[in-house]
């Protein structure tokens, strides 16, 4: 029978299998620190910073409806259509032209902000209404419409201007008809009798001492006014006519203003009556004629905004195009076209970028 010491035999067991458990043990220990202690959480991986992402930009037409509104009468909507092309092309709106009218159109804009744009409104015409979408501060000018204020007046064709000595006034008609040798009496080509203009010429004509040297002819309509006129020219006739600007008639016949001094209110005011006592001269008062603009596009399309503050038209390139909308199949469309094509040293100072 062998003996076995107790802790002889512990010892023996230990040597045996100590290394496997220690290698265990080791290995254990490894997994550990990958897979984390027992009982304990794994730390989350680090948080990856995310790159700011910047808001998009405004739409450089706002967010409403770019809408411009076409006034009826011809130089009107040449420019909602000049401009409806102008902002699609320089700016990329979507554009879009509408009817209009005066006072429909201002009070829509003072109310809605829609058309956005009017080109050519007459403020003095609709007074009451212009004031009252103003107060409301839902629209405002931009710019005048044309570069000239007075838009009425009186004028000889050029051929006659050589006749003058110093500068082709009002004033200076009754010296140069009081030399005047023909028989046949020089005519004045006024407006018809139911327009208002045809009391102011009457009226200015005995303010200038006139009454006995010319032959006031009224016609019955626009159209027999413009025949009397075309008629006069092609005679080479001595006459001088009163007439209105924008349009196309002036172009057309080559026509130059008559200077009519200084305007004075109160003259006028008599001037219109038909019993005015003491008529005195004044030049015809200047209209207020403006690209009205709804107040969002100040601040939705400001880049829109300044354009149209510098859209003012010379009267005299607006005679022109109406002289070419009279042109045999022309249309109102395909004028507005033909200036944007070829009048980019005008319009480049609207968008401001005129060399």
């Amino acid at each position: 029978m062998r003996f076995r010491h107790p802790v002889i035999g512990g010892l023996l067991l230990a040597l045996l299998v100590g290394p496997a458990l220690a290698q265990i043990t080791i290995l254990d220990t490894a997994q550990d620190r990958v897979n984390g202690a027992p009982g304990t959480q794994s730390p989350a991986p680090a948080a990856v910073p995310e790159t700011p992402v910047a808001p998009a930009p405004p739409p450089p037409c706002g967010t409403q409806n770019m809408t411009i509104a076409r006034m009826s009468w011809p130089s009107a909507s040449l420019l909602a259509e000049i401009h409806a092309r102008l902002l699609s092309q320089e700016f990329g709106c979507e554009a879009r032209v509408v009817p209009g009218d005066l006072a429909a159109t201002a009070s829509s804009m003072g109310s809605t902000g829609q058309p956005a744009v009017a080109p050519e409104m007459w403020v003095t015409r609709i007074a009451d209404v212009w004031n009252g979408a103003i107060q409301t501060q839902m629209l405002r000018s931009a710019a005048p419409t044309f570069a000239e204020a007075t838009t009425e007046g009186w004028f000889i064709p050029a051929y006659m201007q050589g006749a003058f000595s110093g500068t082709a006034s009002a004033a200076a008609l009754q010296p140069l008809l009081s030399t005047q040798t023909s028989e046949t009496p020089v005519r004045f080509i006024s407006c018809p009798l139911d327009w208002a203009c045809s009391v102011i010429n009457r009226n200015l004509i005995k303010a200038y001492g006139l009454t006995d040297l010319l032959q006031v002819v009224e016609p019955a309509n626009r159209f027999e006014m413009d025949t009397l006129i075309a008629e006069a020219v092609s005679r080479h006739e001595n006459f001088f006519f009163y007439y209105w600007q924008p349009n196309a008639v002036l172009a057309q016949l080559d026509f130059r203003p008559l200077d009519m001094g200084g305007y004075d209110e109160e003259a006028m005011k008599c001037l219109a009556l038909l019993s005015c006592a003491a008529p005195k001269p004044s030049a015809f008062p200047a209209e207020m004629i403006v690209v009205a603009v709804s107040e969002w596009v100040f601040a939705e399309a400001p880049a829109v905004a300044s354009y149209l503050q510098r859209a003012t038209m010379p009267v005299g390139e607006m005679d022109r195009l109406l002289a070419q909308l009279n042109e045999p199949g022309a249309t109102v469309e395909d004028v507005a076209a033909r200036f944007v094509a070829r009048r980019g040293d005008l319009w480049r100072k609207w968008t401001g970028s005129a060399p």
